[in-house]
């Protein structure tokens, strides 16, 4: 079930494991973890309903890195679910315009089970908002409802959309954009210089 019941958080993490760019980086993470290196044969399995890889433990420890308390047990049909989610939620950050990202956002607002509440799952965190159906709900239902809320808050704020898909041509990564600055085209530096290098040796051919 969605919420763990362990050690209150300390003071650092009641103040930002909750907050919406928080939010949003765990989103990335999860749907990179869940999709990244082949997003159709991760849509196909989310679909035929076949075990997926990561592992019920490696998902388990990026959710610890990103601020879950212990403990945290997840079972195969978690990771399915999970994993179904995060394909939903690529076409978020596929959209190529600010409405094209509001449209795939309320397309899986539609989908959600619960009204929009305040929480602090009595007392052991700071007051937040959910969108699932229980603080009890389901991973998979948690992690789409959650990151949703996020996404869908960034695209207020900004009115752009929350992300993109890494240009580079070997990589499927997402990512969100981040301050007010010119949108990103790719996860990560890596990338970026990756794809320099490779222009550069083009023109020189």
């Amino acid at each position: 079930m969605r919420y763990i019941r362990g050690v209150p958080p300390t003071n650092d993490d009641r103040s930002t494991r909750h907050s919406v760019q928080a939010v949003a980086r765990r989103t990335v993470a999860l749907v990179n973890a869940l999709t990244g290196d082949d997003p159709a044969a991760a849509r196909a399995t989310a679909t035929d309903r076949v075990p997926a890889t990561p592992s019920p433990a490696a998902l388990a420890d990026l959710l610890r890195a990103h601020g879950e308390p212990d403990p945290i047990d997840l079972s195969p049909a978690d990771v399915t679910d999970l994993r179904a989610a995060a394909v939903l939620l690529r076409d978020v950050f596929a959209a190529e315009d600010v409405a094209t990202a509001a449209a795939a956002l309320n397309r899986l607002l539609r989908r959600g089970r619960g009204a929009l509440r305040l929480t602090s799952h009595d007392g052991r965190s700071p007051w937040h908002p959910h969108l699932d159906s229980d603080d009890d709900a389901p991973w998979g239902e948690w992690f789409l409802a959650s990151s949703c809320l996020a996404l869908t808050i960034l695209v207020w704020d900004r009115q752009r959309p929350p992300g993109g898909v890494c240009a580079s041509g070997t990589c499927h990564h997402v990512f969100t954009n981040e301050g007010s600055g010119p949108p990103r085209r790719y996860c990560s530096r890596r990338c970026a210089t990756r794809e320099r290098v490779a222009a550069h040796r083009r023109t020189r051919a």
